[in-house]
């Protein structure tokens, strides 16, 4: 099959032939209809987080079931499904205490050599290596849904939607009426404003760098918009409001953000940062605020049980709830993805959506 692979930090991804194993006993292969261009692959792409390499990169993504291994009860060939990197075991305590998305077992079930070239073993960034045209994978990373889904907004499912939503919804628990800032605009803060929507928000202040971005996400939801480029945006909120926001989300993985997200809270507010910070960066905030009962936490993918959550997203979307069709910036090709990866960090679209060919 062909596969985008990572083989050196800071250089293009590759487009080549690997060959990918039969299932084993609790494995299940998919061909991969559609995957999101997500960020946070980019985070291992140019070094801020550790990755295995040579390794099959993309962990957004939508498929059909072609085979399944013999001991898979779960999934038969033909269901559609999206998979997660919150690849669960069901029985550490993390999975027992209603916490999946923290496995501690995910070593266990990950199964090295089932991509190769050449007998060279190719990893699968984040067990998936969703940039390829079939998926061997753990079947509890896999979620099945209703067949009518469109498979390429499904796939957004499989982290954007999952990530910002249930940050809303799971890890902050949004009260209705409330007031929330989301900062950066891309597929996961457009996703955390449609769940603000959605979890009942009254106000919801979008802060970007585009003014394009903070028109697109008032169609998610958002009330009204700061161009953080113009105006400093701790400095907006806290006036715009008359003392700070109850929630804010950090969807951009920066130091300076998170500090910001943190710094126009009102008292007794909680500021979530979904973004990916890169590792060793340390966030600065002033102590003084904790004694007014604010809070800074962070979210791993939306605390999610997926299971759950994207069969649940899927009615969202199918009853008009999600807007995920103006999440899909353009369609393209494996091949143009590192044209995709160019264009996304200039900060201009939401998603680019790999299609594959049936």
């Amino acid at each position: 099959m062909k596969a985008a692979v990572l083989r050196e930090i800071n250089k293009p991804l590759v487009i080549e032939d690997v060959q990918v194993d039969n299932p084993g006993p609790k494995e299940v292969l998919v061909r991969t209809a559609a995957a999101g261009v997500c960020h946070s692959d980019y985070h291992f792409m140019n070094g801020s987080y550790a990755t295995p390499l040579p390794s099959i990169m993309g962990h957004e993504s939508a498929g059909v079931v072609e085979k399944v291994g013999r001991d898979v009860t779960y999934l038969k060939p033909g269901d559609h499904v999206i998979s997660c990197m919150s690849m669960f075991c069901g029985s550490c305590s993390y999975c027992l205490t209603g916490k999946p998305y923290g496995c501690d077992n995910l070593d266990q079930m990950a199964r090295e050599g089932r991509v190769t070239a050449e007998d060279q073993i190719i990893h699968q960034g984040y067990n998936l290596g969703s940039f390829a045209e079939q998926m061997l994978l753990h079947e509890h990373a896999l979620v099945k849904i209703r067949p009518d889904m469109p498979l390429d907004r499904a796939a957004l499912i499989g982290c954007a939607v999952t990530t910002g939503v249930g940050a809303v919804i799971h890890t902050a628990q949004v009260r209705p009426g409330s007031t929330v800032a989301v900062i950066g605009c891309g597929g996961i803060g457009l996703s955390a404003i449609n769940g603000a929507a959605i979890a009942g928000a009254v106000r919801i202040i979008a802060i970007d760098v585009l003014d394009d971005k903070l028109e697109l996400a008032k169609q998610f939801g958002a009330t009204e918009g700061i161009n953080a480029s113009q105006t400093d945006p701790v400095e907006a909120i806290l006036e715009l409001t008359n003392g700070g926001v109850d929630y804010s989300f950090e969807a951009l993985g920066r130091k300076e953000t998170c500090e910001q997200a943190f710094d126009m809270l009102r008292p007794s507010g909680t500021a979530c940062v979904i973004g990916m910070v890169p590792e060793g960066q340390k966030i600065e905030i002033n102590a003084a605020s904790l004694i007014y009962d604010r809070r800074l936490i962070g979210s791993n993918m939306g605390s999610n049980a997926f299971r759950l959550d994207m069969p649940l997203f899927v009615e969202y979307y199918m009853q008009g709830k999600l807007n995920l069709d103006l999440m899909v910036s353009k369609r393209i090709r494996l091949d143009q993805v590192n044209e995709a990866y160019a264009e996304m960090l200039t900060g201009t679209v939401a998603r680019s959506v790999i299609v594959f060919d049936d």
